[in-house]
């Protein structure tokens, strides 16, 4: 219910005509209430109509923020946090041209004990409004409303020189989101909830933002020079820490009874990643410019999820990161996976018996042509006998396609036939008995 100083206002504003003024009054009564739909949903409108001054709007929305009430402070910085999140581009532009916006860094509410505990937040609330504001003017855009797309969301496709300096800016910008540090039980009356919902959907296309840029780091840090592999390897880690405080507000919004389908995917990676981006910088300057640690292209997924960084195989490769997310076993990226040394001595051993055997069936077709004739080197061939399972057999399979049918010990073997059969009945020992 309006209080008697509300019920003035109105009638004064009515008045004068100021239908601005009056609804912005409207939307930050005295009621220790959420504004009301209807009120913003006006001014909201408004923010979208271009013949209505924005510098006015924004005025008259400042004069409230300036009382001494912490109720009608508090709705004020609501209504101006609705106009950033879902009014028009020019409000937030408007304030991203000011020096000062929701100046309350000094704001105490002694007239009860609800605004003195009120208080701490509403500074808290501010500061995070007027760094959205700033962040708007140093990169040119509202991060929260970065359309994302199947690839994710702008930063996830940046240059490497304009990610070093977005990165630092969204990093400063959830830095005062989370600091608004409010724990279950002091949500209270619906004030402090509206503002926390709102901090909320702002914090999961902030962190969307923040997973998308970090990515985009990883994938470029071992094409980085040294300077660069640092800074980027700073950005990392101060990522890291970023996630314990998200965790921390997730946690009380999931206690508010927000569902986790709603929630930011925050499993951490595996400290081996943290190690293997140290380990570079540490031995690049041990290295040739230009050298980067091989990027695997074997069979499998095109994208490996690392904790809650979806990676590129390649890059998760190259960081020695297990290619199954389901089971991640930290490696050393400077060592085989466990079993990889036995197969490949596996796969050499193999390549000894099959080029053994290959010498052997030369030396074969050599003995039933004629003595005269010198064997020739076998050519280059296209046969897909020469190249089974990955060994190439170096012209082995055309050779003995060349000599055509052959017959020895009673045992016929036609060009284009399998080659292992039967048993051939020789002298010559087999292979696996040599």
């Amino acid at each position: 219910m309006a209080s008697a100083l509300d019920k003035l206002t109105a009638a004064k504003n009515s008045l004068t005509g100021d239908q601005v003024n009056l609804t912005v009054c409207k939307a930050t009564n005295h009621d220790i209430l959420s504004p009301k739909r209807k009120h913003v949903d006006v001014l909201l409108s408004w923010s979208n109509n271009p013949n209505l001054s924005i510098p006015e709007l924004a005025d008259r929305l400042f004069l409230r923020v300036a009382d001494a009430n912490w109720v009608v402070v508090f709705k004020g910085m609501i209504v101006g946090h609705e106009l950033m999140a879902r009014g028009g581009e020019r409000f937030i532009q408007n304030l991203a041209s000011r020096s000062t916006n929701f100046n309350v860094t000094s704001f105490l509410d002694k007239g009860n004990i609800v605004g003195y505990d009120m208080s701490p937040f509403i500074r808290r609330y501010g500061h995070y409004l007027n760094e959205r504001a700033l962040a708007y003017r140093a990169v040119g855009y509202d991060f929260c409303r970065l359309k994302k797309t199947d690839s994710g969301t702008e930063l996830r496709s940046m240059d490497g020189a304009k990610l070093a300096k977005t990165l630092p800016v969204l990093q400063k910008l959830l830095d005062a989101l989370v600091d608004f540090q409010v724990q279950q039980g002091e949500l209270a009356n619906g004030i402090i909830n509206s503002a926390f919902l709102l901090l909320f959907k702002d914090l999961v296309k902030l962190f969307a933002c923040y997973n998308d840029g970090i990515i985009n780091l990883l994938e470029k840090f071992f094409d980085m020079k040294k300077p660069q592999a640092k800074d980027s390897l700073d950005l990392y880690k101060k990522f890291l820490v970023r996630m314990d405080k998200v965790s921390e507000f997730l946690k009380v919004a999931e206690n508010l009874g927000i569902s986790r389908d709603e929630l930011p995917d925050l499993t951490k990676a595996p400290s081996s990643l943290l190690t293997a981006l140290e380990n570079h910088v540490q031995t690049m300057d041990k290295k040739p410019a230009g050298v980067s640690p091989a990027r695997q292209s074997a069979a499998g997924p095109s994208n490996v999820k690392v904790g809650s960084l979806v990676l590129p195989a390649s890059t998760a490769a190259a960081l020695g990161m297990p290619q199954d997310a389901a089971a991640p076993q930290p490696q050393s990226p400077s060592l085989p996976p466990p079993g990889q040394a036995a197969s490949q001595q596996a796969v050499v051993d193999k390549r000894k018996q099959l080029e053994a055997e290959r010498d052997r069936l030369l030396a074969l077709k050599a003995g039933t042509a004629s003595p005269s004739a010198a064997p020739a080197a076998p050519a280059a061939s296209n046969n897909p006998m020469d190249d089974i399972g990955g060994l190439s057999f170096g012209g082995a399979a055309q050779a003995v396609a060349a000599a055509g049918a052959f017959q020895s010990g009673g045992t016929h073997m036609a060009a284009g036939g399998d080659l292992y059969a039967q048993p051939m009945k020789m002298q010559q020992p087999m292979m696996g008995q040599q």
